[in-house]
């Protein structure tokens, strides 16, 4: 890819608590992205009004949400205009918070399904290379504590054909921003975002 060029990776948050843990790692990620080249963004789903998904089904002839007009209509240009999404989320009860659910729920538009019910099914965003990575941090020291959240943020992006290169958990740390005293922590993500933008610059 050439230097002109850069890769442009949208970060997503997924926690209800500003300036918490979660947040605080996706912005190391996003630096550590932006230090090897990428174009960064990062936006907060606190900050938008997103309606969940009632299964409507009118996405499937108008390739887009037309049930609501909300805070989704918003992020759906800064989708599709990423070839890379990080994408964060506490672990909430086992999985991710319900607001990153109602993300990943109205991600449904981009689907392309057979007429046969059920039958097949493909991705609009598929075949340009994306790539996910994806957070959650969780506060139980044993990661099998964090449940199903790295299965939930993988699982719909990969079905939607994004090549997820690599998971990060955070275990053992509650406090807001405390892990910000965990300086192997903050590392970690900056060459987590590292890795992640290379990747795609050398794909």
């Amino acid at each position: 890819m050439p230097p002109h060029d850069p890769p442009r990776i949208l970060g997503v948050g997924g926690s209800p608590r500003r300036g918490g843990n979660t947040d605080l790692v996706l912005a190391r990620i996003l630096e550590g992205a932006a230090s090897a080249g990428a174009e960064v963004e990062g936006v907060h789903l606190r900050d938008y009004t997103i309606e969940a998904c009632t299964g409507c089904e009118r996405c499937r002839k108008d390739r887009t949400c037309t049930r609501f007009l909300d805070g989704m209509h918003l992020l759906y240009p800064k989708l599709e205009g990423a070839r890379g999404l990080v994408i964060g989320s506490p672990t909430y009860n086992y999985n991710v918070t319900s607001m990153t659910k109602s993300f990943i729920d109205r991600l449904y538009p981009y689907y392309i399904f057979t007429d046969e019910r059920p039958g097949g099914y493909s991705s609009r965003l598929a075949g340009v290379e994306r790539r996910a990575l994806v957070i959650s941090v969780c506060e139980q020291r044993d990661i099998g504590e964090m449940g199903l959240t790295l299965e939930a943020l993988s699982m719909p992006l990969e079905a939607l054909g994004y090549e997820v290169a690599e998971r990060f958990p955070v275990t053992g740390i509650f406090e807001r921003g405390a892990v910000r005293r965990h300086e192997e922590i903050m590392d970690a993500a900056y060459e987590a975002g590292r890795r992640f933008a290379l990747g795609m610059i050398t794909k």
